[in-house]
């Protein structure tokens, strides 16, 4: 059964049908006791009646027991077991103290066992049990109750007076005739309502499922599926279902942007490298070697940065190795000794922070980079704790970065300056690298102004000796 509907609407009936059935029995049992009680209530009143004629010492042969029309068979039982007295039309009997229907000795008026003498009804509950009794030629069920009476000779006689069962069970059968029929239709009316309530509220789900099959076909990610206006889990699935299509078209987008940014960028010094070669193959005297060079250098790099940017694009997770920042930024100037504008350095010891040492060491190069390109005479470079975190800054005193466009230069193969030769300027990746890597670190990049005018670069990261 892959049908939700189907699925819903047969366990609304199967927890429906369980909670009638279970209601239904517990009326049933209810109704019954009730009614066993009643008919109980009735044999007792009975039995007292005719127990008291006996305390007062009214003859057996003259007891008034209950008539053909009273329905309450009566039978009197001595404490030897001899039937006493019987209701003239009890022809059979069980359930009771004994089952003859005609006292064993018929007395006589004025004979000693024809009066009891005086007695008293014993004041205990009296005895109630399930017994049949023919009146009249007509069988049924009847309850029994059995009161006894204690006389003044020590001996004792027992009542037993019935009260039929056969409203009781007339009640019973017709209630529960009633539940059989409407059971099943109350069951498929609940049945019929939840699939159409199902129906109706999964609709909506059935559009957007059709909308997104379409999308899938056609592969056209900007269009959108409807979202109800009930502002219910539907409105919210096809709300965020728009929001992943958004984001899916942002990133099918900004990778065609990169994979055609990536050819444009890859093929000049392709071109270049590729012109040198073929020159140098046909007058060897005039190939530029140091340009081939420079050329190759420069595509290695370039192809270096395009595939870190694919593996965090793919979502590598850096490693967690302890890390010294004032460490990586000393190790990483102490590689630059032949740079053109020297970097100073004002850095805090004994600092931690938590990731890859060859990410975090390509942002501080990349930052360095960026900085010693654009700075006149100085490029600064310290670390530092500032709250819970780490901050490294880098700091020079060019001519700095337009607010403006503080966030585009974070985008990839942007350079502010066109008019700059690609040696010069690189391809644009350095710091949409720096900032990708600081995010997988759990961290931030921005962009300032330095107290010399120029740019200034904070890289903030979590503090790993607070945890």
């Amino acid at each position: 059964m892959r049908s939700v509907r189907a699925r819903a609407a047969l366990g609304a009936t199967l927890v429906v049908a369980v909670a009638l059935i279970a209601a239904g029995t517990a009326v049933l049992l209810s109704l019954r006791a009730n009614l066993i009680d009643s008919t109980d209530l009735q044999a007792e009143v009975a039995a007292r009646d005719v127990a008291s004629q006996i305390a007062l010492g009214v003859p057996y042969s003259k007891l008034e027991l209950p008539d053909e029309d009273d329905e309450r068979p009566v039978q009197v039982v001595g404490d030897d077991g001899r039937v006493l007295a019987v209701s003239e039309h009890l022809q059979a009997v069980s359930g009771t103290g004994s089952a003859d229907v005609r006292p064993q000795e018929q007395p006589r008026a004025g004979d000693d066992d024809d009066d009891p003498g005086r007695g008293e009804v014993s004041s205990d509950d009296p005895g109630f049990a399930s017994g049949t009794a023919t009146v009249d030629g007509d069988s049924a069920d009847y309850r029994f109750a059995s009161v006894e009476v204690r006389l003044d000779d020590d001996r004792t006689a027992t009542v037993h007076a019935g009260a039929p069962l056969t409203a009781e069970q007339d009640a019973v059968t017709t209630v529960r005739d009633a539940m059989l029929v409407g059971l099943p239709l109350l069951l498929a009316v609940v049945g019929s309502v939840t699939w159409l309530v199902t129906r109706r509220a999964l609709g909506p789900v059935e559009g957007i499922r059709r909308e997104m099959a379409a999308i899938t076909r056609s592969e056209d990610l900007s269009r959108r599926v409807s979202e109800p206006a009930s502002g219910d889990e539907v409105a919210r699935l096809a709300r965020t279902t728009n929001e992943t299509l958004a984001a899916l078209e942002a990133s099918v987008e900004r990778q065609r942007r990169f994979v055609a940014d990536a050819s444009h960028e890859l093929r000049s010094p392709i071109a270049s490298l590729r012109t040198q070669l073929e020159v140098g193959a046909a007058h060897p005297e005039l190939l530029d070697v140091p340009g081939a060079v420079e050329d190759t250098v420069r595509l290695q790099q370039l192809a270096a940065d395009l595939l870190l940017l694919a593996r965090l694009d793919a979502g590598e997770r850096p490693g967690s190795a302890a890390l010294d920042p004032a460490q990586l930024l000393t190790e990483e100037v102490a590689r630059r000794s032949g740079d053109r504008v020297p970097v100073e350095m004002a850095v805090t010891q004994g600092l931690q922070v938590a990731g890859s040492r060859a990410q975090l060491g390509r942002v501080i190069g990349n930052l360095l980079d960026n900085a010693q390109r654009h700075a006149v005479a100085s490029v600064t470079a310290s670390v530092r704790r500032e709250g819970g975190r780490i901050v490294l800054s880098v700091a020079d005193d060019g001519g700095g970065v337009p607010e403006e466009q503080r966030e585009r230069i974070f985008e990839r193969f942007v350079r502010l300056d066109d008019a700059r030769t690609r040696d010069e300027g690189g391809a644009g990746l350095g710091l949409a690298i720096a900032r990708d890597v600081a995010h997988r670190h759990g961290g931030t990049l921005t962009v300032g102004r330095s107290p010399a005018g120029g740019a200034v670069f904070e890289l903030a990261l979590p503090d790993a000796a607070r945890g």
